[in-house]
């Protein structure tokens, strides 16, 4: 077996060898089934989003469909195989934990969607459902202009987060075909 010396390169003959075992270690990945996760398939072909016009979740659950292929957003819901009803969309933050002196030291902050999902009939294809997205923010008063943009960045990744949730949630309707028939 050829070894590099410490701050030498390894010598040339090994380099074929190297490119040899990365080829055979692909074809075994390729071989046993692997393959990157795609877009996932909805048993519908339009949506309609029930979100208030200017909802930043609602933006960003926009955002995220409207990459998947294949699937329309309408305007009106007479014109949408499903209708996703967004009973609540809302951000808290309360605080958790505090010094002796009565300063805050860290908040809890959360974002909070209700939903259902049903067909412009109004069959209902998925019950009232909640999502939540939690995360402790420390808090600093001398540091309180980092913090503001801080928790600003944080309320946009946990918004980004449960819109990437509420997709999942819209695939499982795909595992019940018999309860979801497109233009019934």
């Amino acid at each position: 077996m050829t070894r590099a010396l410490p701050g030498r390169p390894l010598p040339r003959r090994s380099l074929p060898r190297r490119r040899w075992l990365a080829g055979a270690a692909a074809l075994v990945l390729a071989g046993c089934g692997f393959r990157l996760r795609g877009a996932p398939e909805l048993p519908f072909r339009s949506i309609h989003l029930g979100f208030a016009p200017r909802s930043e979740l609602g933006q960003e659950v926009r955002r995220q469909l409207a990459t998947l292929p294949g699937l329309r957003l309408t305007e009106t819901p007479q014109e949408a195989d499903v209708v996703l009803d967004v009973l609540e969309d809302r951000m808290s933050r309360a605080v958790t934990a505090t010094t002796g002196a009565g300063q805050v030291r860290e908040f809890d902050v959360r974002a909070y969607l209700r939903f259902r999902l049903r067909t412009p009939a109004g069959r209902e294809l998925i019950p009232e459902t909640a999502l939540v997205q939690s995360q402790l923010l420390g808090y600093n008063e001398s540091a309180a202009l980092g913090k503001e943009l801080e928790e600003a960045e944080l309320v946009r990744d946990l918004r980004r987060d449960l819109a990437a949730h509420g997709r999942p949630c819209m695939t499982l309707i795909g595992a019940r075909p018999e309860e979801f028939r497109v233009g019934v």
